[in-house]
């Protein structure tokens, strides 16, 4: 029953409407097909965060990823990196990372490619913003640590759509991982070609011995709709306890009527 409904039925009976309007009320609203993000990128990385062999001019580059389904995935732990994810993770391109996106989209696996900006210096912030649907609710994103041998930070297969409905706020704390195509154990190492390449991994290299994060994705809601009231069980538990307790007010009140015509 709709909160008008139940205005009707108080009036009807004789109870005031601000009895019915404070009863609890739950929230009825049905998931949308689609949605609308921002990703706020807070780069935390600094000498105070991270003082060990801390570089000169410390910078995350633009971030570069896309939404999609469980049919495909860009990278993880574990994996071999694509051309994409090197390029990105040894010299900070978006492309062909972009690229590869733009493939699985053909494919019908993905939905868009998401872009943002890049952070320099670090500390720092950049945002993105991005349209996600039911059918590509999956969200992939990184940045590269710069400088660096080929050293990221992400996001793989990040669901936004979750028990039935959109997540209206989600953080997610960045930590570094290791490309595992160049061989470099410090920032500002020269290039050294890992042959044969090695699977994405956490870094451990001396820098992120502390266990120290990177920073934060935060990703927002931009478009949840307003709720939608709906009765909760305790909710229709009182209200019928107050229309029967009014019902019988009602019909006392008829029966001393009769009398007093009587």
């Amino acid at each position: 029953m709709t909160r008008t409904a139940w205005a009707s039925c108080a009036r009807a009976t004789g109870i005031g409407l601000a009895v019915a309007l404070t009863v609890g009320w739950g929230d009825a609203r049905a998931a949308t097909q689609t949605a609308r993000y921002s990703v706020r990128f807070d780069g935390t990385w600094s000498a105070a965060t991270h003082p060990l062999d801390f570089p000169p001019n410390p910078h995350f580059s633009p971030l570069i990823g896309g939404t999609h389904d469980a049919g495909v995935h860009f990278w993880g732990v574990g994996e071999l990196a694509s051309q994409g994810i090197k390029d990105m993770a040894e010299r900070g391109l978006t492309s062909p990372l972009d690229q590869e996106v733009g493939s699985a989209i053909a494919a019908g696996h993905a939905g868009v490619v998401i872009r943002g900006g890049g952070i320099s210096p670090s500390p720092g912030m950049a945002t993105a913003a991005f349209d996600i649907s039911q059918a590509y609710p999956l969200v992939t994103l990184v940045s590269m640590i710069a400088p660096s041998p080929d050293w990221f930070v992400g996001v793989t297969s990040l669901p936004l759509f979750r028990d039935g409905d959109w997540l209206d706020r989600i953080t997610v704390p960045l930590y570094a991982y290791d490309a595992g195509t160049d061989c470099g154990t410090y920032y500002t190492a020269p290039n050294c070609v890992s042959s044969p390449p090695e699977p994405i991994a956490p870094n451990g290299a001396p820098p992120f011995a502390n266990g120290t994060g990177l920073g934060l994705f935060t990703f927002t809601r931009l478009d949840a709709p307003t709720a939608v009231p709906a009765a909760s069980p305790a909710a229709l538990a009182t209200l019928a306890l107050v229309l029967s307790g009014a019902g019988v007010v009602r019909a006392r009140r008829r029966v001393r009527g009769a009398a007093d015509d009587s």
